[in-house]
C-alpha cells in the first residue's frame, strides 16, 4: 500500500467514524423532550410578595438624642438606607433621591424614612441632627440613627437588612475622595408588617456606567419604588405582633 492510498484510508475511516457519532447524537436529541418555552420565558418573572422578614431588633440614637427601636415603626411604611456625614455620594444622590421621597409622601401619616450611619464612631448625636436639618429631615417622621458599635451595627445590616458588605478603605486617596467607608446606597422598603419587600438601587442607576448601558433604568426603578410604596401604604394588612 502506498503513501497516498494510505492517507485516503485514514480520513474516510475519519469520516465514517464522525458521521456514526452524529447518528447517534441526533437520534438522542430526537428522544429528549421539547423544551416548555412558556416556562422558559416567564422564568423569573413571579416574585414572593415580601422579600423576608426582620426578625432582629436594633436600638439606636436619633439626631434629637431620643433613644428609638426598629420596631417602634412597626406598622408603618419606611425607607431604610445606610449613610455617614461625610459620605459624599450619600449627600449627593442618596440625600438627594430621599429628599424626592420625602417630599412625596411626607404628607402620609404612616410613612417613614429611617438613616443609620455606618460611621457610629465619628457621626454623633450633633452631626445627625446637623446633617437631618441640611436635608430639611423632621425628626418626626424622618431619623438619622446612631446605633453605637461599628461592628455591630455592620453585621446588623449586613445580617439582618441584607445590604451588601461594610467596606472600611485603606487609600489615604480613596478615602480622600469617596469616604471612609464603601457601603450599600441601595433603598429597601419595609411594610406595615416589618418585612423588606424589595430594594432599589437608584443611586447606582444614576451611575455614568449605568445610563450607558441602559439610559432607562433609573426612570423605570423610581417610577417601580413609588408605585410599590403607593401600595404598601394603601394596605390595610394588620401587621403582626
Amino acid at each position: 500500500m502506498n503513501r497516498r492510498t494510505t492517507i485516503t484510508l485514514f480520513y474516510t475511516v475519519v469520516a465514517v467514524l464522525c458521521l456514526g457519532i452524529l447518528a447517534v447524537a441526533f437520534h438522542l436529541r430526537s428522544r429528549l423532550p421539547e423544551p416548555d418555552l412558556a416556562t422558559i420565558v416567564a422564568a423569573g418573572r413571579a416574585t414572593p410578595p415580601h422579600w423576608f422578614p426582620i426578625t432582629r431588633d436594633l436600638e439606636a440614637v436619633r439626631q434629637d438624642g431620643a433613644r428609638v427601636r426598629l420596631s417602634d415603626l412597626r406598622g408603618k411604611v419606611w425607607i431604610a438606607a445606610e449613610f455617614f456625614a461625610v459620605c459624599p455620594h450619600c449627600a449627593v444622590r442618596n440625600g438627594e433621591e430621599l429628599r424626592k421621597l420625602y417630599d412625596e409622601f411626607r404628607d402620609h401619616p404612616d410613612f417613614h424614612i429611617v438613616c443609620i450611619t455606618v460611621d457610629p464612631e465619628n457621626d454623633d448625636r450633633a452631626r445627625l441632627a446637623d446633617y437631618a436639618t441640611a436635608l430639611g429631615a423632621n425628626v418626626s417622621d424622618w431619623w438619622f440613627l446612631n446605633a453605637g458599635d461599628a461592628a455591630a451595627t455592620h453585621a446588623y445590616l449586613e445580617q439582618e437588612l441584607k445590604f451588601f458588605g461594610v467596606r472600611e478603605r485603606s487609600d489615604p486617596r480613596d478615602i480622600e475622595a469617596n469616604g471612609r467607608y464603601a457601603h450599600d446606597l441601595g433603598f429597601l422598603l419595609v411594610d406595615r408588617g416589618f418585612r423588606v419587600v424589595g430594594k432599589w438601587p437608584l443611586a447606582d442607576a444614576r451611575s455614568d456606567e449605568a445610563k450607558r448601558l441602559d439610559p432607562g433604568l433609573y426612570e423605570r426603578l423610581k417610577t417601580d419604588l413609588v408605585a410599590r410604596i403607593r401600595t404598601e401604604l394603601s394596605s390595610t394588612e394588620t401587621p403582626a405582633p
